[in-house]
């Protein structure tokens, strides 16, 4: 079984090409600059979490891009990913994928419903069940990527 669907459609991006898309890009790239959140190192610039944002998602584009031109990436609503949670494994990647099973995907980016704004960051990850519909996922939703 494959880890990424061979599409030549729409899918779901894998956990590291959302944290890339997240991050703005290419770190070895010149000018880049590797903001906590994405596209900012002030929160309130470019998410939504509880204290911006206590009723719910909101409008994407209301805050700033980050350097993809990329809108809500931190905070707003939790992200599907392809992959299934797993550990990280050591040594260095080129786009990684996770397992090939499992019971819980991969979420990233926060919500809008998380107190703790760390939550928000471009590197922090959270999972959830395929099937869970639950309050406390404060809103899911995704981001879609091509082949």
């Amino acid at each position: 079984m494959e880890i990424v669907p061979n599409s030549t459609g729409y899918r779901l991006p894998t956990e590291a090409q959302w944290e890339y898309a997240a991050k703005g890009g290419n770190p070895q790239a010149p000018g880049w600059v590797g903001y906590t959140y994405s596209g900012s190192n002030d929160p309130s610039l470019v998410a939504w979490f509880a204290l911006t944002s206590a009723v719910g998602s909101r409008e994407v584009g209301l805050k700033s891009p980050n350097d993809l031109g990329l809108y809500d990436m931190s905070g707003n609503i939790n992200e599907w990913c392809w992959d299934w949670l797993g550990s990280y494994t050591s040594g260095s990647k080129t786009n990684p994928t996770g397992t090939v099973s499992g019971t819980n995907r991969v979420i990233r980016g926060g919500s809008w419903g998380y107190t703790n704004v760390l939550q928000t960051r471009s590197v922090d990850r959270g999972n959830q069940s395929p099937s869970y519909r639950g309050e406390t996922f404060y809103g899911g939703g995704f981001r879609l990527a091509l082949p």
